[in-house]
């Protein structure tokens, strides 16, 4: 198994001899010298490690700066533990502190570029679940048994539900868990609708490093998708939250990303 050391997506080791599509895909980037390969082992060697975080009851960020240095997200319910956007990493450490959690039941990405190292999770954890949207499974770079693909829609446990989305990727994905935030509901929404810098709004785009943008409609189709969830918190891939008022702000954010894609305030540029 390697790595990518730009996007820290798992490959087979035959993928040795071409780019890695995800970043040679418009919505990602190589860098500069070209593709650069990497594994676990020349990682830990590095010094690379997994940041554990408590950030609310029953949710965990598990952070690492591999590849585009996601947060990951521990979802803990009674039903078992879901494992969002995996890290690109895993050590001892990490795998203890998320076994001392209550391990992983099933492990889902919100998009390609969060796959990770999704199945050495799976491994550490008795090969649970790893549920790749069937409208994404084109991009796998590593397959095996525990690879589930899933549809529109995936109940895990109660109060516990992936939906597809699309927009960013077509398989894009988001997680409600219905008895987040204090039973006020969390949306776990990585950046198929990510979570602004200002924690009070939200973007729809199809590329955030190359800064290309959805269309109008299909920003209000996305905030159409998740109007019937209640959730008041939505978190990004990068453990930055909406905390509060979330679905409003996701509805009201798509208003004004069609608005200011169709033109209403060409005036004021």
């Amino acid at each position: 198994m390697i790595i990518c050391a730009t996007c820290a997506v798992e490959y087979d080791d035959t993928a040795t001899d071409r780019d890695c599509p995800i970043c040679a895909d418009e919505r990602q980037y190589l860098p500069p010298d070209g593709q650069l390969w990497t594994s676990l082992e020349k990682l830990a060697a590095d010094g690379r490690r997994v940041e554990v975080l408590d950030l609310r009851p029953n949710l965990t960020g598990l952070h690492t700066d591999v590849g585009i240095g996601q947060t990951a997200l521990l979802v803990q319910t009674p039903d078992g533990n879901l494992l969002w956007d995996p890290p690109g990493f895993l050590d001892e450490e990490s795998v203890a502190a998320v076994a001392a959690r209550g391990g992983i039941r099933w492990i889902a990405a919100s998009h390609p570029h969060m796959f990770g190292v999704q199945l050495e999770w799976s491994a550490a954890f008795d090969e649970a679940p790893v549920l790749v949207n069937a409208a994404d499974a084109e991009w796998l770079g590593r397959r095996g048994t525990a690879i589930t693909e899933w549809g529109d829609e995936l109940t895990l446990a109660d109060g516990l539900t992936l939906l597809r989305v699309g927009g960013h990727f077509p398989g894009s994905a988001v997680a409600h868990w219905a008895h987040g935030a204090d039973g006020r509901g969390a949306l776990l929404s990585g950046d198929s609708i990510m979570a602004n810098a200002d924690r009070h709004t939200v973007s729809f785009m199809r590329s955030y490093p190359n800064r290309i943008p959805l269309s109008g409609n299909v920003a209000l189709r996305i905030a159409a998708r998740v109007e019937p969830l209640a959730f008041d918190e939505l978190w990004n891939n990068f453990g930055v939250a909406v905390a509060t008022g979330a679905a409003a702000a996701v509805q009201e954010s798509a208003q004004r990303h069609a608005a200011w894609a169709g033109g209403d305030f060409d005036h004021l540029t």
